[in-house]
């Protein structure tokens, strides 16, 4: 829950940052780049939650 917050927080920061200073956003500027962002980050989550601690589709360890 704290790294989610942190990840908002970070987040906000960011974007009030590149707006104070007139920075062109990081961010996808259309709906449809944020939805792919929004399913990227869904799809990752639902990975980690469905794959065992520490392991990957191949196989792998960390």
């Amino acid at each position: 829950m704290i790294s989610a917050l942190l990840g908002l927080a970070l987040g906000t920061a960011l974007g009030a940052f590149c707006r104070w200073f007139d920075i062109p956003s990081p961010a996808p500027p259309s709906l449809a780049g944020a939805a792919l962002l929004v399913a990227m980050t869904l799809g990752f989550l639902l990975a980690d939650a469905v794959l065992p601690a520490g392991q990957t589709v191949l196989g792998g360890g960390v």
